[in-house]
């Protein structure tokens, strides 16, 4: 939480493809607490089930807000296959979560007092790059490590050139 800034100019250090999901909720009526605490809380649970297991493909993440009503994060994962793997297994918080909700929306019991969201993002190696500037470890940078700036390219058309060699070659 308090750490130092790496000093000059680094890069995220991830090789392959990069796996960005943005989930978050919208509060639609401040009042009702006991219909969106429950919702934050389960993200919370979710990020800590997957914080206990690496295994399970979470490489990082960055809790944000969007305003005082819509919260976020924003998780990197090793692969969509294992992100997939996560949202459906039925032993996981979030497949017990998304039932919950299913249930209700059935019964015609939601209330539209919280709003849902997501954006999953594949970004294939070549089609993503960063920079950080005197900063410690952040975004993908704490989720992949960094490496000094040079070893991908001063400039960000060579960062983007950057090969790992380990990126599975784009479908036709």
């Amino acid at each position: 939480m308090f750490a130092k800034p790496i000093p000059g100019r680094t890069t995220a250090a991830r090789e392959g493809d990069a796996v960005v999901l943005l989930i978050g909720m919208r509060v639609n009526h401040f009042w009702a607490v006991h219909q969106w605490l429950p919702v934050a809380l389960s993200m919370f649970r979710m990020l800590r089930e997957l914080e206990r297991d690496p295994g399970r493909g979470l490489l990082g993440r960055v809790l944000l807000t969007a305003s005082p009503r819509t919260y976020y994060v924003v998780q990197y994962w090793e692969s969509k296959e294992k992100l997939y793997a996560y949202a459906s297994s039925p032993e996981m918080l979030h497949h017990g979560m998304w039932s919950i909700v299913n249930r209700k929306e059935r019964a015609g019991r939601l209330r539209q007092h919280v709003g849902l969201w997501h954006e999953t993002y594949v970004a294939p190696e070549g089609s993503y790059e960063s920079i950080y500037f005197d900063m410690p470890e952040f975004g993908l940078g704490a989720a992949s490590g960094v490496v000094p700036v040079e070893k991908r390219g001063r400039y960000a058309k060579d960062r983007f050139a950057h090969r790992s060699g380990s990126a599975t070659p784009s479908a036709p």
